[in-house]
C-alpha cells in the first residue's frame, strides 16, 4: 500500500458496510495505525463495523472537530511525513466535504505529501443525482441563518440564483428543526420553486421526492423530525 493521506468515506446511517462501501476500502483501513478523526467513539464503531478482527487499542487517533486548535492539527501529520499512513474518518459520508477533515487535507496538500480520496456515500451528491435537478452546476450552502428574517432573505437570495444562474441550490438543517425549515421555505419560495426533500439517503425509511412549492403546499408532509436531510431547491 502506497503510504498517503487516504480519505476514509463512512455509512451516512446504521447501513451495511457492503451496501455503500467497496471491499478495497476494508482493505486500506486494515494496513493503517493512524486515523484522524471527528469523533473519536464513532470512528471506533465504525472501524469495528468494517473487521471485528481490527485491534483497536493499538491504533491511534487524532480527534479533528470545531473545538480542535491550529497547533494540534499542524501535528497531525507527523507519522504521515515519517512515512505511516493515515486516514480521515467523518462522522458521516466523506471526509473533507462539508467536514472538518478538509483543513488537514490542506495542510498536506501545502507539505506536498500524498492524498488518496476512497470511494463513499456522498449525501449532497446523491441528493443532486436523484433530484432531477441541474447536476452541472450546484452550490451546497450548509446551514441558512437561525434568525427568521435573516433565514427568509437567504432563501429568497438562493431562490434568485436558481433562476438567474440555473443553479441548484442545497442547504441542511440540525434534523429537529427540519420541520420549521420546511415551513420557512414554503413561505418564501415562489409558487413554480421546485423543493426536493432528500432524508435518510442510502438507509432505511430513505426519502427523496421532487415537487413545486405549490405542490408541497397542497399534499401531506413527510414526518423529518431528527433524521437527516438535505432540501434542495431548483426552477
Amino acid at each position: 500500500m502506497e503510504t498517503a493521506l487516504y480519505l476514509l468515506p463512512v455509512t451516512l446511517g446504521d447501513t451495511a458496510i457492503d451496501k455503500v462501501l467497496p471491499a478495497y476500502n476494508a482493505g486500506i483501513i486494515r494496513e493503517i495505525k493512524h486515523f484522524i478523526v471527528e469523533d473519536v467513539r464513532s470512528a471506533r464503531r465504525f472501524l469495528k463495523k468494517v473487521d471485528r478482527e481490527i485491534d483497536i487499542d493499538t491504533l491511534s487517533f487524532y480527534p479533528l472537530n470545531k473545538h480542535t486548535s491550529p497547533e494540534d492539527i499542524s501535528g497531525y501529520l507527523n507519522p504521515l511525513a515519517e512515512g505511516h499512513s493515515m486516514g480521515v474518518i467523518s462522522e458521516a459520508g466523506c471526509p473533507a466535504v462539508a467536514d472538518p477533515g478538509a483543513d488537514v487535507v490542506a495542510i498536506a496538500q501545502r507539505r506536498n505529501l500524498k492524498v488518496v480520496p476512497l470511494v463513499g456515500p456522498s449525501s449532497i451528491i446523491l441528493s443532486v443525482m436523484a433530484s432531477g435537478f441541474n447536476g452541472q452546476s450546484f452550490a451546497f450552502h450548509g446551514y441558512l441563518p437561525i434568525e427568521p428574517n435573516e433565514r427568509s432573505k437567504r432563501l429568497k437570495e438562493l431562490e434568485g440564483r436558481i433562476y438567474s444562474e440555473h443553479q441548484t441550490q442545497l442547504f441542511i438543517e440540525t434534523p429537529y428543526r427540519n420541520h420549521k425549515m420546511l415551513d420557512d421555505i414554503l413561505k418564501a419560495c415562489r409558487p413554480q420553486t421546485k423543493l426536493c426533500i432528500a432524508a435518510n439517503i442510502t438507509c432505511e425509511g430513505e426519502y427523496i421526492k421532487t415537487r413545486t412549492v405549490k405542490e408541497w403546499k397542497g399534499t401531506a408532509l413527510p414526518d423529518l423530525s431528527k433524521i437527516p436531510c438535505i432540501f434542495l431547491l431548483y426552477k
